[in-house]
């Protein structure tokens, strides 16, 4: 780390000096006006997502490196484009900073962004950045979709398979290592990395949307439900059937779940990781049994039809073994912000 960089604060260069250096995180040519102009192909509806993240909230210096912190922005947002069946076009950044951080963690904040972004080709189009006595991250992701293949979370029908593009419980596994090290002193080495990348730098599930538009054909009779289990799996079966107006039933044992964390959680914890730790940033989607069958088996390891829509207007977790009795889901069991 350059020394004189580390010293320096926001303060000493003001508003114009801290916009020239991150003005070369953008595009040339899309930065220097009012506002960013960007074009959409024919016949697609433009999606615009909002997400907001604050220190001490969303992210802190102990678990979450400037790089990791903006790589996590950066894919939260990609992660609702995705949820929505959209493709992204470019972000903007709102950022709100006490006089006294440094510009280097300003700087390594919008590198971790732009390696995230990098991956998928998206560019940071413009923003705004204020005085703030806690810094704030809010990021503005546009993308653009067919109307054919347009998600929404209104759409699940009665029958329809819950299907899963990944595994669950391993970004809070990650955050429960980071936050107490002492319990993964028994764990191997590349175990405990994987578990940690996976929170620190979840990757959106952009790579689905090609697969699941072949997988239905296009154009697209089809409904298609979903949402990213962002805020946790239970909470994403719970949010698709609050807006649909019907039930699910959710079997426990094809939930696909880390078996390796066995050995240093209870069973029961790695349950509730997967239903409610959230930050895996995977899609939960609904649609009917044989395409959701074929999806599974395209995206392979990882993904897995784990239960159906039912009639009425409850979530149960549904367990094989007779003796444990069926569990009811509601929303006052997951995070809330309030």
């Amino acid at each position: 780390m350059n020394s004189d960089l580390s010293s320096l604060r926001v303060r000493d260069i003001g508003e114009q000096g801290l916009l020239e250096r991150l003005q070369r995180f953008c595009p040339p040519k899309i930065i220097g006006d009012d506002a960013a102009v960007l074009a959409t192909k024919a016949e697609q509806y433009l999606v615009v997502t909002t997400d907001m993240l604050v220190d001490g909230v969303h992210f802190s210096d102990v678990t979450t490196s400037p790089e990791d912190a903006g790589w996590r922005a950066a894919a939260a947002n990609l992660s609702d484009l995705a949820a929505m069946g959209a493709f992204p076009l470019g972000i903007t950044v709102g950022l709100g900073l006490p006089g006294d951080v440094s510009v280097d963690w300003v700087e390594r904040l919008y590198q971790g962004m732009t390696e995230c972004l990098q991956k998928y080709h998206v560019p940071i189009v413009g923003g705004d950045i204020v005085r703030s006595p806690i810094t704030t991250l809010a990021i503005t992701a546009f993308g653009q979709v067919n109307p054919d293949f347009i998600i929404r979370r209104s759409s699940a029908q009665v029958g329809d398979a819950i299907v899963v593009t990944g595994i669950h419980g391993a970004s809070r596994a990650g955050l429960e290592l980071l936050l107490h090290p002492e319990i993964g002193q028994n764990i191997k080495t590349e175990e405990k990395a994987a578990l940690i990348k996976a929170h620190q730098r979840p990757n959106p599930r952009l790579d689905i949307l090609p697969i699941l538009q072949k997988v239905l054909k296009s154009p697209c009779p089809i409904p298609v439900a979903g949402m990213d289990s962002s805020d946790g799996l239970a909470d994403a079966v719970l949010q698709i059937c609050r807006a649909s107006k019907v039930g699910a039933i959710i079997e426990h044992k094809r939930i696909p779940m880390l078996s390796t964390l066995n050995q240093w959680v209870t069973a029961e914890r790695i349950l509730q990781y997967a239903l409610y730790g959230g930050e895996d940033f995977e899609l939960v989607l609904c649609l009917p049994p044989e395409p959701a069958l074929a999806l599974v088996q395209q995206l392979g390891a990882g993904a897995a039809i784990i239960g159906s829509i039912t009639p009425g207007l409850t979530v149960i977790l549904q367990y094989e073994n007779e003796e444990i009795p069926d569990q009811v889901l509601s929303l006052s069991q997951g995070f809330q912000h309030f």
